[in-house]
């Protein structure tokens, strides 16, 4: 903390040669991840390292996000205008498609603990520059790497004789930084802390909120303001919903939620908004998906099945724009002490709708919704563990997976043959954290199959070269086809528990593989209950509920128009058919085809800019579309 008032530049570029100045020509800069990076500010760094190789520039971070790219004129057509739309103005990272294609000049280098899922696959510069960190230890890799400058957006408060600051969507690392930060500047090592001031970043209360004195330096250029990112809400699947229906059972009134962003997380707070608004019907639905009758005991055990009298409260390291739906719904309403919070968490991250809301909200309100460090929402440790304890009652965390084994291990990150999908933020320290507190559980959801090259793969395997998290810190699995209570069981049960909500295409292959590796016994079979998971069943079972308007695509409504989420379903799918020679071929038969004359088709290819295509090539193109959407 420095000991005034920071000085306020008008723009990024005198901000940043102030900052040369103060720090010297090694300049290690730590940004948040997500939507409190000052991407102006840190491209200002970037230019100048590239026009003056005297300059070493680290850039430390995680989840660079961009905007959507495209492989194609076709993906082109439909990604361009939808996404001027939803992220208007906001500047794309200077220093990602060099590290992408390996061209950073030899003076930058950029270290992220977690990539943008699946984006960097194909890049082994990235992949060579990612740090696998766990999200609580960050701050201890900034400062191992002597990092002198921290940098992020914020929010600003003007008044008489009053400027407030709150790091707003971003408290996570930075408030853990700034005490090493303050020591190392007492020391006398030069240091610069800079926040970039932007009117859409909602102002956040708890840790996020401290002092002007905080910050060396300020930007505050309104010319400069824009819009955060906004990850659109993706429709919701079948599978996404009946994993969420099985989720929504083991949560317990009273208790403690944790969720994650995408369709998933979306999922569940429509399958928890059901039980508490029309539990009727959500039982219904539990019923018609076999999920309710085939694993009660483990929803009368962990879970229950009535509304939510007592509430829940959030403790959480993501606020995404579900836990505002609880909230309105008076689902989330359990008030912990100190400070009467609904929820606790570590950055927020969501839709336009959701920064809009927030900005909005009454500040008496927007206080029951407190930013924290990341040491305090996903640890335990420290001098306030018996407060932790106390308020994460039944604490119930659901993460994601891509794959689980049979041994119960879960694979979230990376593929077996070591490149990163994604890293591993803080999934390890949230399950850790379900099995250090009493009452605490971890759901890891994981779709039970994926397409992948055109072929049907089990994402359930009885082995996998790479695992996030290990197999002693198995606990509850779910899948679409209901609940594996893995938690102290031994290694025959945990596989014949896993294999009960495998996909049933796949299951005698698994379970052939579990005997021949001595895993199970030779004499075990599946029971017939558990031999119909199959995509059909589900999709049969919620039809009828379908039909009275329940279990949309977007419930939560979106930015995506009707219209791109069925191009893009149809592009993604014609993609992966095309991995195939039989697809390729049923590809080439559909474009021999005569073009169909159906009015719906209109508006799609509308979208595309190939209702009436001009020359040949936008002729094949639209001929190209429309054996996508057949």
């Amino acid at each position: 903390m420095n000991s005034g008032q920071p000085r306020v530049f008008a723009g990024v570029a005198s901000c940043v040669e102030q900052t040369l100045s103060r720090v010297g020509r090694r300049v290690v800069l730590c940004a948040p991840i997500a939507a409190g990076k000052p991407v102006a500010l840190v491209n200002e760094f970037y230019r100048r390292a590239a026009a003056d190789p005297s300059i070493s520039l680290s850039i430390l971070s995680g989840l660079t996000l961009r905007r959507p790219r495209f492989r194609s004129e076709l993906e082109r057509r439909l990604v361009e205008p939808m996404a001027a739309r939803v992220f208007g103005g906001m500047p794309e990272p200077a220093w990602a498609a060099p590290l992408t294609a390996g061209a950073l000049p030899g003076n930058i280098q950029v270290h992220e603990f977690y990539l943008e899922p699946g984006a960097y696959l194909s890049s082994p510069p990235a992949q060579q520059a990612y740090s696998s960190i766990n999200y609580t230890h960050v701050a201890r890799a900034v400062m191992a790497a002597s990092g002198n400058v921290i940098a992020q957006q914020i929010a600003r408060r003007r008044g008489a004789g009053d400027d407030r600051m709150s790091l707003g969507s971003n408290p996570d690392v930075t408030v853990d930084l700034l005490p090493m930060f303050e020591g190392r500047r007492r020391a006398g090592t030069p240091i610069a802390v800079i926040g970039q001031v932007n009117d859409r970043m909602p102002f956040m209360f708890g840790a996020a909120e401290v002092p002007a004195s905080t910050f060396d330096f300020v930007v505050d250029d309104p010319a400069g303001y824009h819009e955060l990112f906004s990850p659109p809400n993706l429709p919701i699947s079948t599978a996404d919903y009946a994993i969420a229906l099985a989720a929504s059972m083991l949560v317990r009134d009273g208790g403690t939620l944790q969720i994650g962003i995408g369709e998933l997380g979306d999922a569940i707070v429509y399958a928890l908004l059901l039980r508490h608004r029309q539990n009727r019907v959500w039982r219904q639905a539990l019923n018609d998906t076999g999920i309710g009758p085939r694993f009660a005991a483990e929803r009368l055990a962990i879970g229950g099945d009535d509304p939510f009298e007592h509430g829940l409260y959030a403790m959480t390291e993501m606020f995404v724009d579900g836990f505002l739906d609880l909230y309105r719904a008076g689902i989330l309403k359990r008030r912990v002490q100190p400070g009467g919070a609904v929820l606790h968490g570590a950055f927020l991250l969501g839709p336009r709708a959701f920064y809009d809301e927030l900005r909005t909200m009454p500040d008496d309100e927007r206080a029951l919704f407190q930013m924290m460090p990341v040491s305090f929402t996903n640890d335990l440790a420290g001098p306030d563990w018996e407060l932790k304890v106390a308020q994460r009652r039944h604490a119930r965390f659901i993460n994601t997976a891509m794959m689980v084994t049979l041994g119960g291990a879960a694979v979230s990150d990376g593929l077996a043959d070591g490149r990163v999908v994604s890293g591993v933020g803080g999934q390890y320290n949230f399950v850790a954290q379900a099995h250090a507190l009493p009452e605490g559980r971890s759901l890891i959801a994981v779709r039970a199959t994926r397409e992948s090259d055109g072929r049907l793969e089990s994402n359930i395997r009885f082995n996998y070269g790479h695992v996030t998290i290990p197999r002693h810190l198995r606990d509850i699995l779910l899948t679409e086809y209901g609940v594996a209570d893995l938690r102290g069981r031994s290694d025959a049960e945990v596989a014949a528990a896993t294999l009960d909500i495998a996909d049933s295409r796949f299951q005698s292959a698994l379970l052939a593989e579990a005997q021949r590796a001595g895993k199970l016994p030779a004499d075990h079979r599946i029971h017939d209950r558990h031999r119909n998971n199959l995509p059909g069943a589900l999709e049969r079972a919620l039809a009828p509920h379908r039909a009275a308007g329940l279990f949309g695509e977007l419930p939560f409504g979106g930015d995506l128009s009707a219209e791109e989420i069925t191009l893009g379903r149809a592009l993604r799918r014609m993609q992966a058919r095309a991995g195939t020679w039989r697809g390729r071929l049923a590809l080439v038969a559909r474009l021999l085809r005569p073009l169909p004359r159906d009015a719906a088709l209109r508006p799609l290819l509308a979208r595309m800019d190939l209702a009436t295509p001009r020359g040949l090539r936008e002729r094949l193109w639209r001929r190209l579309v429309t054996a996508a959407l057949s």
